[in-house]
């Protein structure tokens, strides 16, 4: 069986009624399943931490770590379909307002009930929120306060930035014409986290001005963005050239002056997305086979390589790992799980597994406020001890974080994506845009409407699994 194959004529034809939604569903099911994997990867790893329930001591973590292997898994599946969707759609207005709404509602949601519901001393909500509002929401209005020096204020809201980044990038090179080329790219930041993978500086525009230099990288990020956003709203091809190019830009200087993780794991994100894309454009057509696959190839064995040389003392701090093969070992898995994906994809995958990869976002977002709610409630009681309580508890806490993050897809995440929709079509209808910058040259991912089972406007939602 091929692991890359040109998709078929009869595949990507659309037929009428429910034949349509059928063949979508069953070529976009396992990049659920994948997202369901990770969702499930992350959660565990997090609710297993506070009770530990399967008496697990700290040597099995040094061969493989869940976090990480969940992260990188979203992250390539995000790289696989986020600049498809904007190729897609030709239109970065579109796109942008698209991409606001699927995560900003979820996230102020979570926050807000967060502060109504849990005590200060059980709170999710990190201290610095509490201690400097005002910065702190600056910082994560734009969804980069990991790398401008400001702590995010759900802790796993750090993977948000590298999605968020990424989105930058994209953009820039969308604008630019350059967005074929996503292989030289990651072949890039891979040869940077190898080379480079502990000499970048971290937080070298915030590390030594204190709490002034964190407000003024904070505002100087957000007047670039809203900048941005502006020129994109116009529907004008030449300001919305400037403010991909303005983000891009933004993005490499965020990246590589002020980091917070190891250079060489930010880095490697970065080159992991962009071999997502490469993987996308040879299923399509879009890059010959053997570019590709060494492209993907090097990435792979970079991100293996880097996690030997560099993670490794201080950098365990960074990158929250047991060692460097718990970070090479959940690297390598989660290019092993996508090219399984990729490899079943013209298959059906199990319906509940599919079905945890549409709620994975919002699994992503309750796990942590729901941990923090358990050890308030569970304040005053003795320990769990026994394995069948400590079994009893886990099990517990996922079926209701699995009916919690159901009903966040269904009240927040669904009625906020079709508000987004409307509002898309009212732009466009009030204010015309006609921004050809690049015409998908073979057939993009579909996104149906909600109510399919496989729902693509769900593109890749981030995951954080550390933090």
């Amino acid at each position: 069986m091929k692991l890359i194959g040109r998709a078929s004529p009869r595949q990507n034809s659309r037929t009428a009624g429910g034949g349509a939604a059928s063949a979508a569903s069953s070529r976009l099911g396992w990049l659920d399943a994948l997202r369901g994997i990770a969702a499930l990867s992350v959660a565990i790893y997090h609710l297993a931490l506070p009770f530990y329930w399967l008496h697990i001591d700290h040597e099995p973590r040094n061969f493989g770590d869940p976090g990480i292997f969940g992260v990188m898994l979203f992250f390539l599946v995000s790289g696989y379909i986020i600049p498809a969707s904007l190729e897609r759609r030709g239109d970065v207005r579109s796109f942008w307002a698209g991409r606001y709404f699927r995560i900003y509602p979820v996230v102020i949601v979570t926050v807000v009930v967060s502060l109504l519901v849990l005590p200060r001393n059980h709170s999710v909500i990190q201290g610095f929120a509490f201690d400097h509002p005002l910065l702190s929401l600056a910082g994560n209005a734009t969804m980069v306060q990991d790398l401008t020096g400001i702590p995010n204020v759900i802790g796993v809201m750090w993977t948000l930035t590298y999605e968020m980044i990424f989105y930058f990038f994209v953009t820039a090179l969308f604008v630019n014409g350059r967005h074929r080329q996503s292989a030289p790219i990651a072949i890039g930041f891979a040869g940077g986290a190898l080379l480079l993978g502990s000499w970048l500086p971290l937080g070298l525009l915030t590390a030594d001005g204190g709490l002034p230099a964190n407000r003024h990288l904070a505002l100087a990020v957000l007047v670039v963005v809203i900048t941005a956003m502006v020129c994109f709203l116009t529907g004008r091809a030449d300001l919305t050239r400037w403010g991909g190019t303005m983000l891009g830009g933004l993005g490499l200087v965020l990246v590589m002056l002020n980091g917070r993780s190891a250079a060489f794991e930010t880095l490697m994100i970065f080159a992991t997305m962009f071999a997502g894309t490469v993987l996308y454009r040879l299923e399509h057509g879009q890059i010959d086979r053997l570019p590709a696959l060494l492209c993907c190839g090097f990435v792979l064995t970079s991100g293996v390589l880097s996690g030997y040389m560099y993670n490794r003392g201080n950098a365990l701090w960074r990158t929250w790992s047991e060692s460097w093969q718990a970070f090479s070992g959940a690297y390598l898995a989660a290019w092993v799980v996508f090219a399984i994906g990729m490899l079943l994809r013209h298959r059906r995958f199990p319906r509940w597994l599919s079905w945890l990869g549409t709620i994975s976002y919002s699994v992503y977002l309750l796990h942590n406020p729901l941990i923090h709610f358990m050890n308030w409630k569970l304040e005053n009681r003795p320990p769990f001890t026994s394995w069948q309580d400590r079994s009893l508890q886990f099990f517990g806490l996922m079926a209701a974080l699995l009916v919690i993050s159901y009903l966040s897809y269904r009240l927040i995440e669904i009625p906020f994506q079709n508000l987004g929709r409307k509002v898309i079509k009212a732009l466009n209808r009030r204010f015309p845009s006609d921004l050809p910058f690049a015409r998908p040259a073979a057939p993009a991912v579909r996104e149906p409407q909600p109510a399919e089972a496989a729902e693509a406007a769900r593109e890749a939602e981030p995951v954080a699994g550390r933090g």
